[in-house]
């Protein structure tokens, strides 16, 4: 029997560094997945960020300053493009899946700001693989990264820390948790990004205070998703 899940697009950014606000985009994948976790519309994009990659992003996507400057596009040109693809694809009522989407979907809000482009209003419905493992198995053990969420929804991932992998890695997780947690999940795509928004902002109340209780008082956890402004 189909399920809204059947048809996912699923995206992916590699940054020059974590701050959502200042980052700049280097490479981001965009496409589309069927049923069965293939792949049947595909995106991918090379920029020129135009400031310097530090080499501790480099070590993680495998971006060179001289590869960017030589091979990438106008920044301008790639947040443009990417801005008008994904919206595209939620306008068609399509869900669009990022493990941690609030750092994917702000990085792009804040590149679209940055060169004069209206960001995308609202963006719904969003599926975060992220935010459901936290709040449908709470208690399992190891790391949140999408590696282990791979390996334990006994998804295949390669080449980790490419745009277009850990897209499509995302893709198939979202659909695997999806299957093995449906009947604790809402019906529809629009029900599951309600449900995402509050367990997300539960999660960052709880996490914050586990934080302070370790000696940080100062600690501060957003729970804003899938934009954090």
């Amino acid at each position: 029997m189909a399920h809204w899940s059947d048809t996912l697009a699923v995206f992916d950014t590699e940054t020059t560094g974590l701050d959502t606000q200042s980052s700049r985009i280097v490479t981001a994948y965009l496409g589309l997945i069927n049923a069965e976790g293939e792949v049947t519309e595909s995106t991918l994009w090379l920029a020129n960020p135009g400031i310097p990659i530090p080499a501790a992003a480099t070590a993680v996507h495998g971006v060179t300053n001289e590869v960017a400057q030589a091979e990438g596009r106008d920044a301008r040109d790639v947040v443009e493009e990417i801005g008008r693809a994904v919206g595209a694809y939620l306008e068609q009522g399509i869900p669009v899946v990022a493990y941690n989407a609030s750092y994917d979907f702000s990085i792009l809000h804040h590149e679209m700001l940055r060169y004069g482009l209206s960001p995308l209003d609202t963006p719904r419905p969003i599926v975060d693989p992220l935010v459901i493992d936290r709040a449908v198995d709470q208690y399992r053990r190891g790391k949140r990264t999408l590696q282990m969420a791979t390996a334990h929804y006994m998804v295949r991932f390669e080449d980790a820390h490419t745009a277009d992998a850990d897209a499509v890695a995302a893709g198939r997780v979202a659909q695997a948790m999806i299957r093995t947690h449906l009947a604790e999940l809402p019906d529809t795509a629009a029900a599951l990004h309600d449900q995402q928004i509050e367990w997300s902002k539960a999660w960052a109340e709880n996490y914050q205070q586990f934080r302070r209780g370790r000696g940080e008082p100062s600690f501060v956890a957003s729970g804003d998703w899938p934009v954090r402004l």
